[in-house]
């Protein structure tokens, strides 16, 4: 990847994240310390981020064990990290539900060259968590909610350096996950507009019979984020001052 691309930075801060201190009885699932978990990443973003242009971010809620705390590539199983993405590896496992809608998605938008030119996939907390071998989100026990706030802090303000687009985000889970984002935007002004879709795992398994709608829903908001944004783009192009000649 070139120095300084958006992938290098990326690549960058999950390989220097380290583990926050949570409460007893839970662990945490930081899937960058295995060899080929790096290797998958690093491939995906030579692949599709190794430029310096903004992304507009999307946030989910923090890695599963099946998705990317097996490839290290948010909301991308091993499926679709094949399939989708065209990036070898050496992993097997079932497909993740929550990867097989946002591929849906992203298919419904163009395929992963076009969705990933302008948008990335992130989490609210990079690190994942079990308990009793369990996946769990960092809001599913207070304490572990107050452990990992300086943590989340720190890595939300490091995503603003990739860089992302202040004006929109996006995200992922309605309730509890938007609630906590939006209250910690609120308090440091990350965003200028937060966005809120219902997750991925919650369509898969409650509102499968409305799963186009949702794939509509989905595609309908990005695409509209992503016009604005170039609209925008090509209207401070043509605010620019002429150059002054000597």
């Amino acid at each position: 990847m070139k120095a300084g691309s958006f992938g290098a930075r990326v690549n960058a801060f999950y390989l220097l994240l380290e583990a926050p201190k949570v409460p007893r009885g839970i662990h945490v699932m930081n899937p960058y310390t295995d060899p080929r978990t790096r290797a998958c990443l690093e491939r995906f973003l030579s692949k599709y981020f190794n430029d310096e242009r903004p992304r507009t971010l999307i946030i989910g809620i923090n890695p599963g064990r099946f998705g990317s705390g097996l490839t290290g590539v948010t909301f991308t199983d091993p499926y679709a990290l094949t399939n989708e993405c065209g990036i070898p590896h050496e992993f097997t496992g079932q497909r993740e539900i929550s990867a097989d809608f946002v591929y849906r998605v992203v298919s419904a938008l163009g395929g992963a060259a076009t969705f990933y030119d302008r948008l990335f996939m992130s989490a609210v907390c990079p690190l994942g968590f079990t308990q009793k071998g369990i996946n769990m989100n960092y809001y599913d026990d207070k304490r572990l909610e107050k452990a990992v706030t300086p943590f989340i802090v720190e890595s939300i303000e490091k995503h603003l350096q990739f860089p992302v687009n202040r004006e929109h985000v996006v995200v992922l889970g309605r309730g509890k996950n938007a609630a906590y984002f939006e209250r910690l935007n609120e308090e440091h002004g990350w965003f200028r507009n937060v966005h809120a879709l219902d997750h991925p795992r919650f369509i898969m398994q409650y509102r499968r019979k409305k799963l186009d709608a949702h794939i509509a829903e989905y595609a309908q908001l990005l695409g509209t984020i992503l016009r604005t944004r170039e609209s925008d783009h090509h209207a401070d192009q043509r605010r620019a001052p002429e150059p002054i000649l000597s």
